[in-house]
């Protein structure tokens, strides 16, 4: 065994280093779902700054340091409240925040978002098979967002107002009809947060023949 180790230590004090980085600083995440069309796919890899929000100590969930707030519009990863499932969303309201949906429709502070329909991507319609996706640009609150709706799927599209807490975040999902989020999952505490998805590191078509998706290498998020 201690001469495996000495053999070793070269690569293991790697995977040492690399494991502290990607728990502290920066984490890199495929995505398996399509709650993010039409903004993140099936296949996408995702770089996660987790230093956008708390310096936390490495391998631990333990904040050692408040370095940023969280802000509408911002694609995070979480920790699922409900059964400890890595997610990944956009922020809808923050702490302080006044929010309803009435049919779809989201109402934030008093001010009902604006909704006007887009062109599908090419290509986009079998991701969402057998539905056909209505993208839309979606206005609300200083902020803008393509979201998509599927028509004919049942989903919550309506809940009363409330005001979202101190350290509480509400999510949702891009694929507004396809998005185990805040709707289901109920609001998310801030020690729950794990980083900020900044930019596509790679892409791969996996529901195709696995070809690289290059046009979206690099792609920043927002």
């Amino acid at each position: 065994m201690r001469h495996w180790l000495r053999q070793n230590r070269g690569f293991l004090v790697f995977m040492l280093l690399l494991g502290l980085f990607r728990s502290a600083v920066a984490d890199w995440n495929p995505i398996p779902s399509g709650s993010m069309h039409p903004n993140i796919l099936e296949g996408d890899v995702v770089l996660v700054n987790r230093l956008a929000y708390d310096l936390k100590l490495p391998l631990t969930e333990r904040v050692l340091m408040h370095l940023g707030d969280p802000q509408r519009g911002d694609i995070v990863t979480f920790t699922s409240p409900r059964d400890g499932v890595r997610l990944i969303k956009r922020i809808v309201a923050v702490p302080g925040d006044r929010i309803a949906m009435h049919d779809k429709q989201l109402v934030i502070n008093g001010q009902r978002a604006s909704y006007v329909a887009v062109a599908p991507p090419a290509g986009g319609a079998a991701l969402d098979a057998p539905w056909q996706a209505q993208p839309y640009l979606e206005q609300l609150a200083g902020n803008q967002r393509t979201i998509q709706w599927l028509p004919g799927v049942l989903a919550r599209d309506n809940f009363q107002a409330l005001t979202v807490p101190e350290g509480q975040y509400l999510m949702l999902g891009d694929n507004r009809d396809n998005s185990a989020d805040s709707r289901y999952i109920g609001l998310v505490p801030r020690p729950l947060l794990t980083g900020k998805a900044v930019r596509l590191l790679l892409s791969v078509d996996i529901l195709g023949a696995w070809w690289p998706r290059w046009e979206r290498f690099g792609q920043a998020l927002g």
